[in-house]
């Protein structure tokens, strides 16, 4: 199977509202139950961007068949469908090239128009006061594609300026078994996960400052 890499130069316009909703359709109907949605596809890309991997030096193979939840290497090859998990080779391509698409434009949000820039999370209505915000999908995202590169990964959450960063994701996508008390009680208040949850947008920023002062998208 052939995949499409990652180009830093390629088309940067955001997907519409519409290339999104279509997006997380295609995804979440495939029959891999592994697929991301779009939420934690969103954290994911966010997460290949800010990798101490290279991205455009990362094959294809390495990283886009995270996003459907693999092309089905376990199972028989006479039972397993040709595209699997699309139906087709015209829906993985389509599917593929929006991936590509928001990846990149996400990218330059981050460098050239920051203010623009608005992680996809979950949000729940109040009858009175202001929204709360949930992105624990969109942290679980994030942290499969540290997983890639666990080690890598690993002086950046201990470091004293981006451990702090990246905190909040560690927290909110974290595995509750291994949390706290005190990480816990966090969470389960809907302020303290609106809080932690807000905090991500201008970490994500910082954090691709630090990594790109003056590296263009």
């Amino acid at each position: 199977m052939e995949y499409p890499q990652y180009d830093p130069n390629s088309d940067h316009q955001p997907l519409s509202d519409e290339e999104l909703s279509t997006l997380d359709d295609m995804l979440t109907k495939l029959p891999n139950v592994d697929a991301m949605n779009i939420e934690a596809l969103d954290g994911y890309l966010a997460g290949l961007l800010l990798s101490p991997q290279a991205l455009p030096t990362l094959p294809g193979a390495a990283w886009l068949p995270e996003v459907w939840g693999g092309d089905g290497e376990d199972l028989a090859a006479d039972t397993k469908p040709e595209n699997y998990p699309f139906v087709s080779g015209k829906q993985r391509k389509r599917v593929q090239l929006l991936v590509l698409r928001h990846l990149r434009s996400i990218a330059w949000q981050w460098t050239a128009k920051p203010e623009l820039w608005e992680p996809i999370f979950s949000v729940a209505e109040q009858d009175e006061g202001e929204d709360l915000i949930d992105a624990e999908v969109w942290a679980l995202g994030f942290l499969t594609a540290v997983d890639l590169a666990p080690d890598a990964w690993e002086p950046m959450f201990k470091d004293a300026v981006t451990g702090p960063l990246l905190a909040p994701i560690a927290l909110l996508g974290g595995d509750e078994n291994l949390q706290s008390e005190a990480e816990q009680a966090r969470l389960n208040d809907p302020l303290e996960r609106d809080a932690l949850s807000r905090s991500v947008l201008d970490n994500v920023l910082q954090l691709w400052a630090l990594r790109n002062p003056q590296q263009p998208a």
